[in-house]
């Protein structure tokens, strides 16, 4: 028993509404589920089924992303994220201003620290560096959203476990897969935040707190989390020794307490990262639900007529659905599992390689992951103290470097099939 495209449809529509209403994106995700399960024909006992069934289909993902929170954790209370961000700045200084912004963020996301984390420590230092050029607002943020879209396409971050975990390929593969996409963001943002790195409201100090006077590590011992986590992630395509994103992603956060001395504080950082990784995780149940119950719908088949009607060939079914489904969630990471989920074993049947399949639609979910429904659109306003009104100016800026990606993903992937 199939839930109808309607059905399907009326789930995402009552997700998004009752999320612009401030309601819990997870409550908002089952509720959506309920009704479109009930409003789809398949009756109460089916949609509870199917949004168990999608659930239980992510949950090796959600450990995987609750055990990342300890390398999360490590790099953002430590100090190691705000020193790696004000080494980049400083070595690039103010006459590259806007790139470093860029590389900053795009670093600090890449190693696994969050996307809202990034801009929040990089923002005081883009405040004083605009000060100083006479920047403004939404130059430096625009700067700052495109390095956080890069790092996110190539890091050990929920969205890319997410996709690995669903099509069953190493996530180093993954990460890997999205470095070109990462690219073509840096040079397509650095091309917009100079267009507009003189428009938009003034910049001012009181626009940030002022930065905390704490002694930050090295960045050599900053480092040593992350770099540990790639090592062990690398033994599987390296030596063939398969040292799961489970134990490695924990390990490197813990080498990287201990390189920093700052053992006396490892409870403290766990707590943290749990408690950043716990959102996520409840979001991915919400999203579970969700997906259970488009997967169970004929939604999957009325997109890929269309795709057939329009003479377009069938990979192109993994980009849109990252993209759609992206938009609907306001979340690369949400819009990564409910793509990979819902489309994901259609995508394969047509013969695309699971991890282009995997990089194509998690490259698309970063087109329109910035929309106002989503947390990342207000903790980047927030931020530097934009108003939402000047804030919805960046959405095409935005929205653009995310196409750009995908579409170097999608040429790779899907048109010259670099892998296969």
């Amino acid at each position: 028993m199939s839930v109808s495209a309607l059905g399907a449809i009326l789930a995402l529509v009552i997700a998004i509404v009752l999320i612009l209403k401030k309601v819990p994106p997870t409550y908002a995700m089952i509720i959506g589920a309920i009704i479109g399960g009930l409003v789809g024909g398949v009756g109460l006992t089916h949609t509870v089924t199917y949004m168990i069934d999608g659930t239980k289909n992510i949950v090796s993902a959600i450990i995987r992303i609750v055990t990342a929170g300890i390398l999360a954790g490590t790099l953002i209370e430590s100090g190691a994220a705000a020193r790696i961000a004000e080494v980049i700045v400083k070595k690039l200084g103010t006459k590259n201003a806007l790139l470093a912004m860029t590389l900053a963020t795009w670093i600090l996301t890449s190693v696994g620290v969050f996307g809202d984390v990034a801009v929040i420590t990089v923002s005081p230092i883009a405040i004083q560096i605009a000060q100083k050029t006479g920047y403004r607002k939404l130059g430096i943020l625009i700067a700052m959203i495109g390095g956080v879209k890069a790092g996110n396409v190539m890091s050990p971050n929920p969205n890319a476990i997410a996709a690995a975990e669903t099509f069953k390929v190493p996530l180093t593969s993954m990460m890997a897969a999205g470095i070109p996409a990462a690219l073509t963001a840096i040079v397509v943002t650095t091309l917009i935040a100079r267009r507009l790195a003189h428009k938009g409201s003034e910049v001012l100090i009181d626009d940030v707190e002022a930065s905390k006077n704490e002694v930050l590590p090295s960045l050599w011992a900053s480092f040593v989390g992350p770099l540990v986590t790639i090592l062990l992630l690398l033994c599987r395509p390296l030596f063939n020794i398969t040292i799961d994103p489970l134990i490695a992603l924990p390990v490197g956060g813990l080498a990287g307490i201990i390189a920093m001395g700052k053992t006396k504080h490892t409870i403290e950082y766990l707590k943290f990262g749990l408690m950043k990784m716990s959102g996520v995780a409840m979001l991915l149940v919400g999203t579970g639900t969700l997906a259970g119950i488009i997967a169970n719908s004929t939604l999957k088949d009325v997109i890929i007529t269309g795709l057939g009607t329009l003479g377009l060939p069938a990979f192109l079914l993994a980009p849109i659905s990252g993209i759609l489904m992206g938009a609907a969630s306001a979340s690369s990471t949400a819009g990564t599992t409910l793509a990979s989920q819902v489309f994901g074993d259609v995508i394969l049947s047509y013969g695309v390689a699971r991890l282009a399949a995997g990089a194509m639609i998690h490259s698309g979910s970063f087109v329109f992951d910035g929309l106002p429904h989503g947390s990342f659109f207000h903790v980047s306003a927030g931020c530097i103290n934009m108003e939402i009104k000047e804030r919805l100016k960046l959405i095409p800026y935005e929205s653009l470097i995310g196409f750009g990606m995908v579409t170097m993903s999608t040429v790779l992937y899907g048109v010259l099939r670099v892998v296969g």
